[in-house]
């Protein structure tokens, strides 16, 4: 299955025991092997690839791949341009002392990168909500930092600068902000912005945000507001949107909540 989302990011889902010859691509590549392995040429030689790694390719990369045992094996891969690669790539040069230029691993095993892989393949296939970008961007740029063979060099931001960011939030929670508005308003890169972020308030921006709108929707629903008219008034698409999130924080539906 292959499809084209409103982030502009393609993705491919594959179960498959078919020998790939040697080929490349014109994006950038990344994914998670859910089932099976494969082993595969890489621009680092050849690489084995099991279920919970993740995979990536550079734009112009040759590689093959074919599977390891007799099984088919599954895939979830994320594409994307060139540009919006570069973009952050020089986003994150201030902090790396150099700008990178590739994705460094064809295979990497790390807990974390997964979980952020797994955010950022949801926020990608589920692409319907208003506030999508931002927490597309953000988790873009965690992984991003796991894939490339740099160490941070420069000391962490203040936290003073992010919270010029957070004061934006804190003063209109509906706004539909993105990455790069608060990272103009804090004067840092908007890799630098979601670190500091997550130092200051233990949260990404988009996550605070979602809180505060949590907050405001839970505030309504104790005066007695409808919870239609609740969700809508705290910034949520509609209903499921809030209910969803409502249940994330506190354990409870809003129904169950209005009704005590």
């Amino acid at each position: 299955m292959k499809r084209i989302t409103d982030l502009g990011v393609e993705i491919v889902e594959a179960d498959s025991d078919r020998q790939f010859v040697r080929h490349m691509h014109d994006h950038f590549g990344i994914g998670l092997v859910v089932h099976g392995a494969q082993r595969s040429a890489s621009g680092r030689g050849q690489v084995e690839a099991h279920a919970g790694d993740l995979i990536s390719v550079n734009p112009a990369e040759v590689h093959d791949g074919k599977p390891i045992g007799d099984g088919a094996r599954r895939w979830h891969m994320l594409y994307f341009s060139p540009q919006l690669i570069a973009e952050n790539f020089a986003d994150m040069a201030a902090d790396l002392g150099s700008r990178p230029c590739e994705l460094a691993y064809p295979v990497l095993r790390n807990r974390q990168a997964t979980v952020l892989f797994g955010t950022l393949y949801q926020t990608a296939t589920q692409a319907v909500e208003k506030s999508s970008q931002l927490p597309f961007e953000e988790n873009l740029s965690l992984l991003l930092e796991h894939m490339l063979d740099h160490t941070v060099s420069k000391p962490p931001v203040s936290g003073a600068a992010a919270s010029r960011a957070k004061a934006m939030i804190d003063d209109d929670p509906l706004a539909a902000v993105s990455l790069a508005s608060l990272a103009k308003e804090s004067a840092l890169s908007r890799f630098q912005l979601v670190r500091a972020f997550a130092r200051l308030t233990g949260l990404t921006p988009h996550a605070y945000l979602i809180q505060r709108r949590i907050q405001r929707a839970r505030h309504l629903i104790a005066s007695g507001v409808p919870l239609a008219e609740a969700s809508h008034a705290s910034g949520f698409a509609d209903q499921s949107h809030m209910t969803r999130h409502f249940v994330r924080s506190f354990g409870f539906s809003p129904g169950i909540y209005a009704r005590q």
